[in-house]
């Protein structure tokens, strides 16, 4: 089977996490502080506060941020399950935005468009590392005194106007999944603008704890629950990964770019399939290579899973691509507006295998099957 995706790891990893567990402090300590610094750095963040998934930094964002139980949030339907799952922890009620016809990524339109009179907090997605068009968006939320969250959880490595994704947001948050860029097995930040969000955060990541648990170690000092707050911790093991994982960030992005547009051109004829491509003057990092495959007329979907099945058959490890949260049992009864963009995305969407040890050899066989499958499913 070729992979969807295959983490890059080597001999620095694997000493990085031998030297932590050396030491004996495997929690939360002195590597996840190093990871904070360096991951800031390469965002141009204030402050970086590490967590156990970005799902959980989601939830800490909106609680930071004073948003909960009676407010709307605002969030695109058409995102993994945990962008709506997140608004839930937090209380709140989603509500979902469609995204453009051409990108899928939400807009300051279809913002507004589900925009109601709850509405306290906004989650725009940077689908598949596509960095959206967030000015328009800020602009919206500021004018209506709402707070903006960057889901930019698979965006790291992507710029924007020549910045990285996340730089100057008040709240962003990013993942370290295995299907992310660079990964730490499990994980995510949020990074923000705001000391007093990002002291904050360093306590409800922690049951509300006061002092950080290295510090209580070396120092003596006792700790206080000033709030209470939740177990959302990155281990110092994770973050001696994520530590080297940071370090060839250029390498893997350079290399998946590559990879993305070496298949660009393989499909270049291919015309029942539409690659998805970000806008114009954003710099993509290629986190996951996403086509659209064209219906045939037959019940939504249909034709994008009959492809799918025939290229697992044939040992591609192919994913359907976006999946919508309105279309899901556990948000099939949430009320939402009209949402064609997110449903046609979802029925066509198709993920290929794109990882930094794909083969030429490897690439033309994935799309030789492709045009087998789409030949046989017409």
């Amino acid at each position: 089977m070729i992979p969807i995706i295959v983490p890059v790891f080597g001999p620095e990893e694997t000493a990085a996490v031998a030297e932590v567990m050396r030491t004996g402090w495997v929690v939360q300590g002195p590597k996840v502080k190093q990871f904070e610094t360096a991951l800031a750095a390469l965002v141009g963040a204030d402050q970086a506060i590490a967590v156990s998934s970005a799902t959980a930094g989601l939830h800490l964002a909106l609680h930071v941020a004073g948003i909960g139980p009676g407010d709307d949030v605002v969030v695109p339907s058409l995102s993994f399950i945990a962008t709506t799952n997140a608004a839930w922890m937090a209380g709140t009620n989603p509500v979902f935005a469609d995204v453009a016809p051409d990108c899928p990524n939400v807009t300051a339109e279809t913002i507004a468009r589900a925009w109601t009179d709850r509405t306290r907090a906004v989650i725009a997605v940077h689908q598949l590392g596509m960095p959206l068009d967030r000015a328009p968006i800020a602009e919206l939320c500021k004018a209506r005194g709402a707070v903006l969250i960057d889901d930019a959880a698979c965006a790291l490595g992507s710029l924007c106007a020549g910045e990285p994704v996340g730089k100057g947001a008040e709240l962003a948050v990013f993942s370290f999944h295995p299907r992310k860029v660079v990964t730490t097995g499990e994980g995510g930040a949020i990074t923000t603008t705001r000391a007093d969000w990002a002291e904050r955060l360093r306590g409800l990541r922690q049951h509300g704890m006061s002092i950080a648990p290295a510090e209580r170690h070396h120092s003596g000092a006792s700790e206080s629950y000033a709030e209470p707050g939740w177990n959302y911790r990155m281990t110092d093991l994770q973050a001696a990964v994520g530590v080297e994982q940071l370090k060839r960030l250029p390498a893997i992005v350079e290399r998946r770019r590559a990879l993305a547009a070496h298949y660009d051109a393989l499909l270049q004829d291919c015309w029942d399939v539409a690659p998805m491509q970000p806008r114009a003057g954003a710099a993509w990092n290629a986190q996951t290579y996403c086509l659209c495959v064209m219906p045939d007329g037959g019940p939504p979907g249909s034709r994008r899973d009959r492809v799918l099945r025939h290229l697992n058959a044939r040992d591609v490890g192919a994913r359907r691509g976006i999946l919508a949260a309105h279309l899901e049992p556990a948000w099939r009864n949430q009320p939402h507006g009209p949402l064609p963009c997110s449903d046609a995305w979802a029925a066509q969407s198709l993920a290929l295998p794109l990882h930094h040890y794909l083969t030429d050899e490897e690439q033309r066989f994935v799309v030789a099957t492709l045009r087998e499958a789409l030949a046989q499913v017409a």
